[in-house]
């Protein structure tokens, strides 16, 4: 399988820079609008339960989990891409994932990080 089906990661052709840094080289934080958040919970399918449960009997990777959380991540960071644009932010700073089990049913993830408006710096 290609990598592309396990890197996850939204469409580069956003008008919201992502970073996990403090701040964008080349770019001036111009306000700060204030934390925001995406957030998704996906149930397991049955049968990806059964072949997990089967698999790990014997070792490696869970192949369909591994796309279905890459997935979950994905839609987590569309949401938080959307959350940024509802206030007026151009940039999300010091973004982070939070995962964690949702009631033994399926998986919660959460993208947050800051929401701020950015502007290039002039050379």
């Amino acid at each position: 399988m290609p990598i592309e089906d396990y890197s996850g990661g939204v469409s580069s052709e956003t008008d919201v820079i992502v970073v996990t840094t403090n701040d964008v080289p080349g770019y001036q934080v111009q306000e700060v609008v204030g934390e925001i958040f995406g957030l998704t919970v996906r149930s397991r399918h049955m049968g990806s339960q059964i072949g997990a449960g089967l698999k790990s009997m014997v070792g490696g990777e869970l192949r369909g989990l591994t796309k279905t959380l890459v997935a979950t991540r994905n839609q987590a960071m569309e949401r938080l891409i959307e959350a940024a644009r509802a206030r007026g932010a151009n940039a999300v700073l010091m973004m982070r994932f939070d995962v964690t089990d949702a009631a033994q049913v399926g998986t919660e993830v959460c993208a947050y990080g800051t929401a701020a408006v950015v502007a290039k710096t002039t050379p």
